[in-house]
C-alpha cells in the first residue's frame, strides 16, 4: 500500500513521482489541478465506504496501517475498495468538470446526440425537445480515473492479482458511467412545455455506494488460468462476472480479533443494536463474545431560535443514551 493513492494527499502523491509510473507521473506533473479531484474522489470513496460497512465487523477503518494491510491482501473488501475508490475518482472530475473548475473540460457536448425520448410524462406530447443545460461529461472523469488508476505501479504483484484490480476498477468506474440519469426542464410561456432542454447527470453518490455494496455481497471468487492472463470463478456451474460485478481470489479474515496482519482492529468496544438480527445485531457483530449496556450522557443543541437577521441560537441539552457495546 505504500504510495497507493488511496492513502495519500495530492501533494504526497505528486511529491512519490519517482515511485508512480508513467501516467501518473504524467499527470502530477502536467495536470496537477487533476490529482487535486483524484485526491477528493478517494477520499468521497472512503467515506462512502465508511457508510456502507459501518455495521460490519470491518467497518472501513481509516486507520492508515491497518488500511494498507487491507490494500495488500485479494479479498472481497479490498475489491469494493478499489471499486469505490475508482468510481469516487471519476465521480469527483466528473463534477469539477460541470462546475466550471477545471480547464480541460467542462459541460458534456451533446450537438451529435440522439435526441431524448419523449416520455418523460404526462402533458409532454407535441412538445420540441433538444439536449441541453450542463450534462455530466462522465466519459472525461472516466477516462482521467483510469489513466491514474490504472497506472502499472503495481511492484511486487502477480499478473492475477493486477487483472483483478483493473476488473474491480473498472466495476467502480461503470457503477458511475452507466447509470447516467436524463433530466429536463421546460420552457414556455405561462408554464406551458413548448421546449424541453434536457441534460445527462451523474447518479448521486449514495446510489454509486448502494449498487457497488449489492456487487459486494455478491463478489465472485476467482482463480488465474494457466496462461497467466485470464480469470477463472472458483466452482461448478459459475457463471462468469461480468464488468460490473466485483471479484476476489483469497477468503476474508473473520475480523473479530484484532490483528495488524490482516488488517483487523476487531469488534471489542464496537456499538452494537442489541434487537437487530442483521450485521449491525450484538450476536453477529460481537462474534458471539456477548455484549455489555452502558449508560452514556452526550450535549447537544436544543431550543434553538432564529434571530432576525440571520443568526440561530441554540442552547445545549444533556441527553442520556443507552447503548450497547461488543465485549
Amino acid at each position: 500500500a505504500v504510495g497507493s493513492p488511496l492513502v495519500m494527499d495530492p501533494n504526497s502523491i505528486c511529491r512519490k513521482t519517482k515511485r508512480l509510473a508513467g501516467k501518473q507521473a504524467e499527470l502530477c506533473q502536467l495536470e496537477p489541478e487533476i490529482v487535486q479531484e483524484v485526491a477528493k474522489g478517494t477520499k468521497l470513496g472512503v467515506r462512502e465506504c465508511q457508510y456502507q460497512f459501518r455495521f460490519r465487523r470491518w467497518n472501513c477503518t481509516s486507520h492508515s496501517k491497518y488500511f494498507g494491510k487491507i490494500l495488500q491482501q485479494d479479498i472481497r473488501e479490498t475489491a469494493f475498495v478499489y471499486a469505490i475508490t475508482a468510481a469516487g475518482v471519476s465521480h469527483a472530475i466528473t463534477q469539477a468538470c460541470s462546475m466550471g473548475e477545471l480547464l480541460q473540460c467542462g459541460c458534456e457536448l451533446t450537438r451529435s446526440r440522439a435526441p431524448p425520448s419523449p416520455t418523460a410524462g404526462p402533458g409532454t406530447e407535441g412538445t420540441a425537445w433538444e439536449w441541453g443545460g450542463c450534462g455530466d461529461d462522465v466519459q472525461f472523469g472516466y477516462e482521467k480515473s483510469q489513466q491514474f488508476m490504472d497506472a502499472k505501479s503495481k511492484k511486487g504483484k502477480n499478473d492475477i492479482r493486477a487483472l483483478i484490480d483493473l476488473h474491480n476498477n473498472e466495476a467502480g468506474r461503470l457503477a458511475v458511467r452507466s447509470y447516467m440519469r436524463t433530466e429536463c426542464k421546460c420552457h414556455g410561456l405561462s408554464g406551458s412545455c413548448t421546449l424541453r432542454t434536457c441534460w445527462q447527470k451523474m447518479p448521486h453518490f449514495r446510489e454509486v455506494g448502494d449498487r457497488l455494496l449489492e456487487r459486494f455481497n455478491g463478489a465472485f471468487k476467482v482463480m488465474g488460468g494457466n496462461d497467466g492472463k485470464t480469470l477463472i470463478p472458483v466452482g461448478d456451474n459459475i457463471k462468469p462476472p461480468d464488468k460490473q460485478d466485483l471479484i476476489y481470489s483469497a477468503d476474508s479474515p473473520d475480523f473479530c480479533s484484532a490483528n495488524r496482519k490482516t488488517g483487523s482492529l476487531g469488534t471489542r468496544g464496537r456499538v452494537c443494536n442489541s434487537t437487530a438480527m442483521d450485521t449491525s445485531g450484538c450476536d453477529l457483530l460481537c462474534c458471539g463474545r456477548g455484549h455489555r449496556d452502558e449508560t452514556v450522557v452526550l450535549e447537544e443543541n436544543c431550543l434553538c431560535r432564529f434571530h432576525w437577521c440571520c443568526v440561530v441560537q441554540c442552547r445545549k441539552c444533556s441527553v442520556r443514551q443507552e447503548l450497547s457495546l461488543c465485549v
